[in-house]
C-alpha cells in the first residue's frame, strides 16, 4: 500500500473510530421510543449538519499553521471569549463521552461475567485505569487501535445482518410517540459528533492534506450508514423491548464488539483532550495526562451517586450542550479564518450565510430543548 492510501485509511479510521462509540448503543433505544422513522430523519439531517461543520472545521485547520486543538482555533479566530467557550464545550463534551464509555463498558462487562450490572462501578474504575495507561502512550496507541476499531465496526454490521435479518419484524418500525419526538436529538448528535478528531486527522495527513475533504466525507458517510443499519436491525428485532445499551440484547459477541467500539472512541477522545491541554493550554504532559485520564474516572464514580445520570441521559447532555456550542463556534469562526488564516488550504468551503445561520439556530434550539 502506498503512503497516500495508508494515511487516508488511517485518517478515516480515526474519524470513524471517534464518531462510532457509546452513541451508537443509545440510538436504537431512542429510535424505539420516538419511532424508527423519526430517528432515521434525525440521523440523516444531523449527519448532514455535522458533515458541513466538519468540512468548515477541516478548512479552518488547513488555514492555520502549527498543531492546535479546537480551543486553539477558538482563541485565534474568536478571541478570549471564544477560547473559553470552546474550551468549556470541548472538555465538557469529552468528559461526558468518556463517562458514558466507562459506564457502557462497565455494564457490558458486568452483564457478560455476572449476568447483571451489580458490579459495574468497580469494573468501570478498573477499565478507566487501564485506559489511563494507554493514554500515556499517546498517538502511538491511537494509530494502532483505531484501525482495529473500524474493522470491528465492519464485522459488527455484517454479523448483525447475517444473524438477525430473518428475525426482523416490520411492524416494529411503525411505532411513533409524539411525546418523545425530541428524544433522539441529543443522542444522535452525540453519536455523530466528531469535531475533536479533525485536528488529529490533520496531524495524521501530514504532507497529504489534500486528502482532508475526502477523508471527512468518506468517514461521515460510513458513520451515517452504520447508524441507520444498526438501528434498523436492533429496532426491527427487539422493538419496544430495546434496552438503553443496545448490544446487551444481541448476545455475547455483540456485547464484546460494542465494548471494542467504545474502547477505540475513548482512546481517541482522551488523546484529543490530552493534546488540547498540551498544545493550547501549554500544560505539562504529566498534568495533561492526569486531567484527561484520571479525572474522568472520578466523575464517573460521582455521577453514579445520582439516578439522573443514566447512559442515554449522559449521551444526550454531552451531545446537545457540547456539540451544539462547538457547532455554533465553528460556524462563527469561518469568516475570520478565511481572512486571518496564515496558510492556503487544500480546499475551500463557500460562505453561505443562510446555511451558517440556519445550522446555528438548529444547534441553539437543541440546547434550549435539552435544558428546559
Amino acid at each position: 500500500m502506498d503512503e497516500n492510501k495508508k494515511r487516508f485509511y488511517t485518517a478515516v479510521s480515526i474519524l470513524v473510530g471517534t464518531c462510532i462509540g457509546a452513541g451508537v448503543l443509545g440510538i436504537p433505544y431512542v429510535a424505539a421510543q420516538a419511532g424508527f422513522f423519526v430517528a432515521l430523519a434525525y440521523i440523516v439531517l444531523i449527519g448532514l449538519m455535522i458533515l458541513i461543520v466538519n468540512l468548515y472545521l477541516g478548512e479552518i485547520s488547513l488555514r492555520t499553521k502549527g498543531n492546535h486543538q479546537l480551543a486553539g482555533y477558538g482563541r485565534r479566530y474568536l478571541g478570549r471569549k471564544g477560547f473559553y467557550l470552546m474550551e468549556f464545550a470541548t472538555v465538557f463534551g469529552i468528559y461526558a463521552a468518556i463517562v458514558a464509555y466507562i459506564l457502557g463498558v462497565a455494564e457490558s462487562i458486568s452483564f457478560l461475567v455476572f449476568g447483571n450490572s451489580s458490579y459495574y462501578i468497580f469494573i468501570g474504575v478498573g477499565f478507566g485505569l487501564f485506559m489511563s495507561f494507554l493514554l500515556w502512550r499517546g498517538m502511538k496507541a491511537l494509530k494502532r487501535f483505531e484501525k482495529l476499531g473500524v474493522s470491528v465496526v465492519l464485522i459488527l454490521i455484517v454479523l448483525m445482518f447475517i444473524i438477525f435479518f430473518k428475525d426482523i419484524n416490520v411492524t416494529n418500525f411503525y411505532g411513533y410517540s409524539a411525546a418523545n419526538v425530541f428524544l433522539p436529538f441529543g443522542v444522535v448528535l452525540f453519536a455523530l459528533m466528531s469535531f475533536h478528531a479533525i485536528p488529529e486527522v490533520e496531524i495524521v495527513l501530514n504532507r497529504n492534506e489534500k486528502l482532508m475533504k475526502k477523508v471527512i466525507v468518506t468517514a461521515m458517510t460510513i458513520c451515517m450508514l452504520f447508524y441507520v443499519l444498526f438501528a434498523f436491525i436492533v429496532v426491527g428485532f427487539k422493538g419496544m423491548e430495546t434496552p438503553r445499551i443496545a448490544t446487551l440484547t444481541l448476545g455475547t459477541i455483540f456485547v464484546l464488539l460494542g465494548i471494542l467500539t467504545m474502547f477505540t472512541s475513548y482512546l481517541s477522545l482522551g488523546n484529543a483532550l490530552r493534546q488540547n491541554l498540551v498544545f493550547d493550554e501549554r500544560m505539562k504532559k504529566k498534568n495533561a495526562w492526569f486531567v484527561a485520564a484520571i479525572v474522568p474516572i472520578v466523575l464517573f464514580v460521582l455521577s453514579q451517586l445520582f439516578d439522573y445520570f443514566s447512559f442515554t441521559k449522559i449521551l444526550s447532555l454531552g451531545g446537545t450542550l457540547s456539540g451544539g456550542v462547538i457547532g455554533i463556534l465553528v460556524l462563527s469562526m469561518v469568516k475570520n479564518a478565511k481572512k486571518k488564516g496564515n496558510r492556503k488550504p487544500e480546499y475551500e468551503m463557500p460562505v453561505n450565510w443562510w446555511v451558517i445561520i440556519g445550522l446555528s439556530l438548529i444547534f441553539f434550539v437543541g440546547i434550549l430543548v435539552e435544558l428546559f
